[in-house]
């Protein structure tokens, strides 16, 4: 089964808590058990499983992203957005989350983030049950 989600980022670097989005999405859909993938199909966004109770991490983590890969560092992509391009791929375009009675199976402080990095925009994200 694929589900299709938006998200609307605000920003030009945000990180989305998309847990609720996620959960909701396995929890309508009737899937009880198996795998729950959730991809990104886009080069300057990225998906990344992180702590969602202190909101101090998200600033922490979008600021130490921002120290290792600049926006201005003599790219020479000619959208002038390759600093969007290597910080997706290092947070990557998809994780798997375990479906266990119908629910994801996280850790008490984990949740699912989206991360934006050439915003603002309307952005897709799919998520794949497989089981």
């Amino acid at each position: 089964m694929l589900i299709k989600l938006n998200v609307n980022t605000t920003a030009h670097t945000q990180m989305v808590n998309i847990t609720g989005m996620i959960r909701k999405a396995v929890e309508d859909s009737g899937f009880a058990e198996g795998i729950c993938t959730v991809f990104i199909p886009h080069t300057t966004a990225g998906v990344t499983i992180n702590e969602n109770a202190d909101p101090d991490v998200v600033r922490d983590l979008t600021m130490e992203l921002e120290k290792i890969v600049p926006w201005e560092d003599g790219y020479r992509h000619g959208e002038g957005n390759s600093a969007a391009h290597l910080k997706a791929s290092l947070t990557g375009f998809s994780q798997q989350i375990i479906v266990e009675d119908g629910k994801l199976v996280l850790g008490t402080w984990q949740g699912i983030w989206f991360c934006e990095y050439d915003g603002p925009r309307r952005r897709n994200v799919y998520v794949k049950l497989t089981g």
